[in-house]
């Protein structure tokens, strides 16, 4: 009987040990498949920062764009706008001639 008492303690004595050990394993190699996860996250997370610097760097340059290009309009608007200005003069003193003209008929 005290046999079979040490054989059955030793025997709950491996299943447990191989049950830790088990877990042990188990664990690591849970371990490595999160590691490899966080290593790919990381590789996209990476990617998507250097896109985004990307897009912002191109919205930056398209905004610079749009600014010189409201430039040039503006300049073009103020140029159009002073030589109808100086149109305006002379058509006023060519009426102011021909009024002159036809009141001297």
């Amino acid at each position: 009987m005290e046999f079979m008492e040490i054989y059955a303690e030793g025997g709950m004595i491996a299943v447990v040990g191989a049950l830790l050990v088990y877990m042990v394993f188990s664990m690591n190699k849970r371990g490595s498949v999160q590691e490899e996860n966080l290593n790919d996250l990381r590789t996209e997370n990476r990617g998507q920062s250097e896109t985004l610097e990307n897009m912002e760097s191109m919205v930056i340059k398209l905004i610079n764009r749009w600014n010189q290009s409201d430039d040039k309009l503006d300049r073009k608007f103020d140029s159009i706008t002073k030589e109808i200005n100086d149109l305006d003069n002379q058509v006023s003193e060519i009426k102011g001639i021909i009024s002159r003209l036809n009141g001297k008929h």
